[in-house]
């Protein structure tokens, strides 16, 4: 038999931004890591899951 199974890495990041609304520093970080300016590696690893799918 063949099984796929996931494996799912979560890394975080606490990035630190001025801004003038928390909206606004959401939209700036999210910005920014969309724009690869903000790259989650293997410093910010936190946990992992597997699961059969």
């Amino acid at each position: 038999m063949k099984y796929q199974v996931e494996i799912e890495e979560t890394t975080s990041k606490v990035i630190e931004v001025e801004a003038e609304s928390a909206f606004e520093a959401k939209e700036m970080v999210d910005r920014k890591y969309r724009n690869s300016e903000i790259v989650l590696g293997g410093d910010d690893y936190v946990d992992y899951k597997v699961r059969i799918l």
